[in-house]
């Protein structure tokens, strides 16, 4: 349930003090003092004035590993979550906030595929990205429409469908933190968690990934060590141009995060003997119909994406026998 929250404003000048000292002189700060402060933040109880220093100065020294786990304690208790679905599987949580600027984006392949397979599919992200196409323009030339509540997300995976729900309908206060991009120029927090945080009440599979080589460092951390363990496993890969399907021409690694181990399933890929077939144009409406025909065996599905469904498969069928396991013990 999404927690009550009160007007009074947040003095975020004594974490501003510690964080805002520039690269060498800021100090993080707690776990439980970053999840206060952002829930401040998601509150709308921190003024603008105070809001703009602590974005820009978390953006200049960094997050820490309890930052993030405290921002992302915060934010997840912000809105409603979804239930996870009966089968066979527990949820896959897709994020995607990027799309595509010169690659197809197949983020929409990889979600049908696993779908289809009887895989509760949640994609959650932003809708428009100018320059950018995005995975939810692709949906929207397949015809599927949105999921702008929980109840339309649950009839969603009924049918078997991967489900889509912007960022606006999901969790509107995150959104609005998303959006102080376009009046700063710069991204902050909420975009690193988006990409990882998990929507459901029970385990689920996270897909995520990484831009920026120093976030590999950080999101490692995270996941091996302060993750909250009911809260499912997680596959972590650099994103392919942001996005968390495997690149259909050469595969990058995927590590496979669980109980706080980390199994490495995919490696790198160096070279590749021949480029598989891709749409001839990276628009919605010629990626929406390569993939029909990918899904229909007319065009073969990279390598690199099958084997990125079957891990998926896999593990989403480890996570639910687990939390059945579980609950028969109790």
């Amino acid at each position: 349930m999404e927690q009550a929250h009160t007007n009074e404003s947040f003095a975020a000048a004594p974490f501003i003090k510690e964080i805002g000292r520039g690269k060498k002189g800021a100090r993080s700060i707690s776990r439980e003092d970053a999840c206060r402060l952002y829930e401040a933040m998601l509150d709308g109880r921190v003024s603008d004035l105070e809001m703009g220093a602590l974005v820009l100065a978390l953006r200049i020294k960094g997050e820490s590993v309890d930052e993030i786990a405290g921002f992302l304690d915060a934010a997840e208790q912000s809105f409603e979550k979804l239930t996870c679905p009966p089968g066979e599987f527990a949820p896959v949580v897709i994020p995607s906030y990027n799309g595509s600027r010169q690659m197809p984006n197949l983020t929409p392949l990889l979600a049908m595929l696993l779908a289809q397979r009887g895989v509760p599919v949640l994609i959650h992200g932003v809708t428009s990205d100018p320059g950018r196409v995005t995975t939810a323009e692709i949906l929207q030339s397949l015809g599927f429409s949105f999921a702008h509540s929980v109840e339309q997300a649950m009839q969603g995976f009924a049918r078997r469908e991967p489900v889509f729900m912007p960022i606006e309908a999901l969790a509107p206060r995150m959104a609005r933190l998303l959006a102080l991009r376009r009046i700063l120029g710069v991204r902050n927090s909420t975009h690193t968690l988006v990409k990882i945080m998990q929507p459901f009440a029970g385990p689920a599979l996270r897909l995520t990934s990484y831009t920026h080589p120093e976030y590999l460092d950080m999101l490692t951390a995270y996941f091996s060590a302060a993750v909250p363990l009911d809260r499912g496993d997680a596959f972590l890969m650099r994103g392919t141009e942001g996005e968390t399907v495997a690149n259909a021409k050469r595969a990058q690694q995927i590590s496979w995060f669980h109980d706080h181990q980390c199994t490495v399933l995919v490696q790198k890929q160096e070279a590749v003997d021949e480029l598989p077939p891709l749409p001839l144009q990276r628009d919605a409406s010629t990626t929406a119909e390569w993939i029909r025909s990918a899904l229909n065996g007319s065009q073969p599905v990279p390598e690199p994406i099958a084997e990125q469904v079957e891990h998926c498969l896999h593990v989403a069928g480890l996570v639910h026998a687990k939390q059945v396991s579980h609950g028969e013990a109790r």
